[in-house]
């Protein structure tokens, strides 16, 4: 065996034991930096690595390295609280956009793991009484296809499961993501998603519903050929978590362009994704329109207030070096939308990821949400695409989620990161033709950039 094979199997041990630490301790930044230190040496270190026992360190140590977020409940987000609350209110036959926790009449719903005693650390009711459900006083946010899931979930659990359903589901969904792109896109690539900390972390231990989003773009990318397929998947990935939404320019790559893929007009093509995808936003929609009407947006419109995306905070942080802080909402919205437009005019619509990767990855860097799970699909995305650079945005939002004051810092860095990463392959993008569109191919090289199509 090779010294780097034994070098990288020996940093990844570290991370496992690093990532059980993190969810099992004292929530700090300086843990999580150094399971990201672990993850980018093991990542440079198995370059040298064969082809053929990278996939078994790739498999296997992903494997085992989701299965740490199992180790303890939930370390840092109350969010699956939350989905646990809406698949038991459902499961009575009420919709969870009518109703917030607190209310009175769903008090019947009440257990003692969710409502404790204790206020310690905990929600306050406007009763009095206490809760682990964050902004209890307020509906469901989450959207249908996320609501059937906690559903199932609800469903699928014995009694005093609690939290532990919701990870296994997150650890599962992982692993078969990390098995479809290894399919797709090489072990060398997939890499990147399966010892990226975000995974264990926000995936499986704090079970973030984002994860069913990521899975189903990683198939609608990488299982299916285009068109019906894809945008169906795509509708659901949005309405399970509304950020994949930003996919859907990378879907669309290229049809604004003169030489239109296989000589078919692009309003053709672009309609044989965005009508499926709106039909399944809409059906999913349906039942919960007509059980709760116009109150199907929940908490949306009070958290983009709450998190200050109309100005303040630590929102627009990078943008804010370069421009008035009262521009910054609007720079951005700007930006993103023309960047969405050069997606659809000279995006490669033989590799839709990468379009997809330039929107959703921009709209982090351009918004700096101080939430790392948002970055769970740039992660995905990244890996698919072999685009190492996008993974500072996942690395940003830990930190501005577990220090806030350091969170612009690190978003700046992760945009340099980015540029730098551009600019690296504009000697490689010359003269290079066109891509014919195909399924992702599984032949590999060893390139610098790990673009191998």
């Amino acid at each position: 065996m090779s010294r780097s094979t034994l070098a990288t199997g020996g940093l990844l041990a570290a991370l496992a034991a690093v990532l059980l630490r993190t969810v099992t301790g004292p929530a700090g930044v300086g843990w999580y930096l150094l399971a990201w230190a672990l993850f980018a040496s093991a990542a440079w270190v198995a370059r040298r690595v064969p082809e053929r026992r990278l996939a078994a360190l790739v498999v296997g140590g992903g494997i085992v390295l989701a299965a740490t977020g199992l180790a303890a409940p939930p370390s840092t987000s109350t969010d699956s609280f939350r989905y646990v609350w809406d698949g038991r209110v459902q499961a009575a036959g009420i919709s969870p956009y009518e109703r917030p926790p607190s209310d009175p009449a769903l008090a019947g719903l009440r257990d003692g793991w969710l409502f404790p005693a204790g206020c310690g650390g905990l929600y306050p009711l406007p009763d009095g009484g206490c809760t682990r459900i964050n902004r209890p006083t307020e509906p469901t946010i989450y959207p249908p296809v996320a609501q059937g899931y906690f559903l199932l979930v609800h469903w699928l659990s014995p009694d005093g499961a609690r939290h532990q359903v919701l990870q296994a589901g997150g650890w599962v969904m992982a692993v078969v993501a990390l098995l479809v792109l290894c399919r797709v896109a090489g072990a060398r690539r997939a890499a990147l998603w399966a010892w990226c900390p975000a995974v264990p972390v926000e995936a499986v231990n704090n079970a973030h519903v984002d994860m069913l989003g990521v899975l189903l773009v990683v198939l609608a990318f990488g299982a299916v050929r285009g068109g019906a397929g894809r945008g169906a998947l795509l509708g659901a990935a949005v309405a399970a978590k509304l950020l994949p939404a930003t996919t859907l320019p990378g879907a669309l790559s290229g049809v604004l362009s003169r030489d239109p893929v296989n000589g078919r007009p692009g309003w053709r093509r672009a309609g044989s994704a965005v009508v499926p995808a709106g039909l399944v936003v809409a059906l999913s929609y349906l039942p919960y329109v007509l059980a709760s009407g116009g109150s199907v947006l929940g908490y949306l419109p009070g958290y983009l207030r709450e998190e200050r995306y109309d100005g303040g905070g630590t929102r627009y942080a990078v943008l804010r070096l370069i421009v008035p802080d009262a521009w910054a909402p609007y720079a951005a919205i700007a930006l993103l939308a023309l960047i969405a437009l050069l997606v659809l005019r000279h995006g490669d619509p033989g590799r839709p990821w990468r379009g997809a990767l330039l929107v959703s990855g921009s709209l982090l860097l351009l918004f700096t949400p101080g939430y790392s799970w948002y970055a769970l699909l740039v992660v995905a995305l990244a890996a698919m695409g072999g685009r190492w650079e996008w993974l500072g945005t996942a690395l940003a939002g830990a930190v501005a989620y577990l220090d806030g004051d350091l969170g612009p810092a690190f978003y700046a860095a992760a945009t340099l990161a980015v540029l730098i990463g551009w600019v690296a392959r504009l000697p490689h993008r010359a003269g290079r033709p066109p891509a014919a569109p195909h399924p992702v191919r599984t032949e590999h090289t060893d390139s610098p950039d790990l673009d191998h199509r």
